[in-house]
């Protein structure tokens, strides 16, 4: 079901609050239409005119999902946090209406598990997420940090100095490292893919790919 969703799919945002109206203003930036779903008639309004639709509805109501098409979409985005219950209750619902992929915010561990148990195909933790990847950010040593499941990272970094000036067969960062270099960009150009024979200067930006423990150990070599 979910392999047939189409990549420009229609999205339903249920919560404007931070989380829900980046979500929502990013989609709508990407192209995407979106219906933009708050209890908050101001919040409402506001976003009326920077997504396709914005409506004044209580997501916890089956009832009232179903007035405003909820039932049509294929993807949705419960975006409701502040509340657990609230959460759950409108989850529950978009799992009823039989919408085949439902992203959930969840607030902790616990959280999250309740809403996977009742059906949430992706549940999202944005505050725990912004600050474990703030977390490896401070050090100065990562550009940015984007984490996967199973502790596998990309990170965008200067290259430390034991790699500078030589290609990466002879700096022997996949066998010594255990990283891969992925990218590369020099000053003023773009990024290119690495090669073994690709080499990097002080100057260069690289895309690094491995384990959070190997990069992290990687990153720290001087």
């Amino acid at each position: 079901m979910v392999d047939r969703i189409k990549h420009d799919a229609p999205v339903l945002v249920i919560g404007l609050g931070r989380f829900g109206a980046a979500t929502a203003g990013q989609l709508d930036r990407l192209g995407r239409e979106v219906l933009a779903v708050d209890t908050d008639e101001l919040l409402v309004q506001k976003w009326s005119e920077r997504v396709t639709h914005a409506v004044v509805a209580d997501a916890k109501s089956i009832d009232a999902l179903r007035q405003i098409g909820a039932q049509d979409f294929s993807i949705a985005v419960c975006a409701v946090g502040s509340s657990v219950e609230a959460s759950v209750l409108i989850t529950a619902n978009l799992v009823d209406l039989k919408i085949p992929q439902i992203w959930a915010k969840a607030i902790s561990a616990s959280h999250g598990k309740i809403l996977e148990r009742i059906g949430a195909n992706h549940v999202i933790y944005p505050e725990r997420e912004a600050g474990e990847r703030t977390a490896h950010l401070v050090s100065g040593r990562m550009l940015d940090f984007i984490e996967f499941d199973d502790d596998f990272a990309l990170v965008k970094m200067y290259p430390p100095k034991p790699i500078r000036g030589k290609n990466l067969t002879e700096s022997g960062v996949r066998s010594r490292h255990r990283v891969t270099v992925v990218g590369v960009k020099s000053p003023g150009k773009p990024f290119t893919y690495a090669t073994e024979q690709t080499v990097v200067s002080n100057h260069d930006l690289i895309i690094v790919s491995g384990t959070e423990g190997d990069i992290e150990k990687f990153a720290a070599l001087e």
